[in-house]
């Protein structure tokens, strides 16, 4: 009788009826996490209603080995919007060069192309969340304006507890 016993399908099993063209609507996910250099400095604006919006663009690069095993670099560009404080933030303190991490999702717009071909699409990224990695151009070695911890003290932490604990000396650590 073969795998499937009597009128048993795989759809009348309770899963989705893929087979017999009815297939359920899944949920989707539109999320991006990018890691890169800032390639101009941010541009800043308001909008009408005084909200900030930070615009700049980052690349990412990728190393492999090409066809030809010799290694070769691909480098994509990304356009990042921010809005709100972080975008004032982010305009103050980013420069062209400076690594950071974006996490945000996809967006597309569509405009007419100046030559008159018709319509184009273009995406950019719409950052829920930006952090600055590495230090600043011009800071000491030592200073914590990256998101890591400085030479010499622990981390800050964020949350509760903690005010009876002594901050830690590199002597102090047991290996």
């Amino acid at each position: 009788m073969g795998r499937w016993a009597g009128s048993t399908l795989p759809w009348e099993l309770g899963g989705n009826n893929f087979f017999r063209g009815e297939v359920e609507q899944m949920a989707s996910v539109n999320r991006v996490i990018l890691i890169g250099n800032l390639g101009r400095d941010p541009e800043t604006r308001y909008l009408p209603s005084g909200a900030a919006v930070c615009e700049f663009s980052i690349a990412t690069s990728e190393k492999f080995k090409g066809r030809d095993g010799q290694m070769q670099e691909r480098t994509e560009w990304h356009r990042i919007t921010v809005f709100g404080k972080m975008a004032e933030v982010c305009g103050k303190y980013l420069e062209k060069g400076r690594p950071v991490y974006i996490e945000g999702s996809i967006r597309s717009e569509e405009y007419e192309a100046k030559d008159g071909s018709g319509k184009k699409r273009s995406y950019k990224i719409v950052a829920q969340s930006v952090q600055f990695l590495g230090a600043r151009s011009g800071a000491p070695m030592g200073d914590d304006a990256g998101g890591g911890a400085s030479r010499g003290r622990a981390p800050a932490q964020v949350g509760g507890g903690g005010d009876d604990v002594a901050p830690m000396d590199d002597e102090d650590i047991p290996f």
